[in-house]
């Protein structure tokens, strides 16, 4: 009996010592990710800074990577600064647990996104951003019904704006900035389901009038530099908009800037480089949180306001215009 209860006091010691495996402990990683995740590195060309995707070891530690704590499916795909050359792989699409999807400053990166990131239902944010794919936008983004933020910045992307891309209902961030972009801005841009939606549409070829509809729209931030847009746009501000951050430098902007009322906590307002008249209206004075200004080369008229920020900046932010006049420029006549 003393023998008995030394060998069962051995086996309790093991087991609490060296518990046996389980799928939680050494196994984690899924294997239907691991086998799509592998093809991918194959699409790839089995690149150097993917060694650690190793068919041997667990896919939750490789790099690039990120699991859900608890069920182990690969949430996050990363590929960035990276000298990869090919395109994205069509695979992709066949990680149904993705939130993230990421392929960033890959400039041997050509072709297009393709169709299977649809399959990607609960993807939350897809950056494809400084690469060189090309073509247009896939209006097959809009089924991605739960994207919050879409990134395509910085590639060479042609052709129009999709309009379905405004049918997205949490999108809340969406950058097309540095692109090879033509076309108006869509009309249907004003009816964005989020809330305060941030629009980027910087250095395109973009034409025409910036729709009326994004007048009823409260968004976050605005930015239409480097484009060729015309027109009014003073209904983008006002008393009871959101706008933190405006930039509509180097466009063909033509408007009264006397009477526009900008929202009190505005950030940044770029306007630089237009066809904008009248004078500064005396509510940029009010404006605390303004840390960038800049109204150069318009053709603005009057004093300056005095008070708030309006004097820190330099004159270069003003510089260039029919006859403004005050600190930080030159004294009135």
């Amino acid at each position: 009996m003393k023998t008995l209860t030394v060998i069962m006091s051995l086996s309790l010691i093991l087991v609490l010592f060296f518990p046996s495996p389980s799928f939680s402990s050494a196994v984690r990683c899924n294997p239907k990710d691991k086998k799509v995740l592998l093809t991918i590195k194959t699409a790839l060309g089995n690149p150097y800074h993917l060694a650690s995707w190793d068919p041997k070891t667990d896919c939750c530690d490789w790099y690039c990577l990120e699991c859900h704590r608890k069920t182990y499916r690969v949430i996050a795909l990363t590929i960035f600064d990276g000298e990869l050359s090919g395109q994205i792989p069509s695979a992709v699409g066949d990680l149904p647990y993705l939130k993230t999807l990421l392929f960033h400053k890959l400039p041997n990166f050509v072709g297009t996104i393709p169709q299977t990131v649809t399959k990607l239902t609960r993807l939350k944010s897809l950056e494809v951003s400084s690469t060189n794919i090309s073509g247009p936008i896939p209006d097959f983004l809009s089924q991605l019904k739960n994207l919050r933020s879409l990134d395509l910045s910085f590639n060479k992307l042609t052709g129009s704006i999709p309009p379905s891309l405004s049918e997205l209902p949490n999108l809340t961030n969406l950058r097309l900035d540095r692109n090879r972009l033509t076309g108006s801005i869509p009309d249907s841009f004003g009816n964005f389901k989020a809330k305060v939606p941030s629009l980027y549409l910087s250095h395109n070829q973009l034409t025409g009038y910036v729709p009326k509809s994004l007048g009823f729209k409260r968004f976050r931030n605005l930015d239409f530099s480097r484009n060729k847009l015309q027109g009014d746009i003073s209904f983008l501000f006002g008393p009871g908009k959101g706008l933190w951050g405006a930039d509509f430098s180097k466009n063909l902007f033509e408007f009264d800037l006397s009477k526009v009322v900008f929202p009190k906590y505005l950030r940044v307002l770029d306007l630089n480089h237009n066809k904008i008249y009248g004078s500064l209206p005396q509510g940029l004075a009010s404006l605390n949180q303004l840390q960038f200004l800049n109204v150069s080369y318009n053709s603005l008229c009057g004093k300056i306001p005095v008070g708030g920020e309006l004097q820190r900046f330099e004159t270069t932010e003003y510089f260039n215009n029919k006859c403004l006049c005050g600190a930080p420029l030159l004294a009135c006549k």
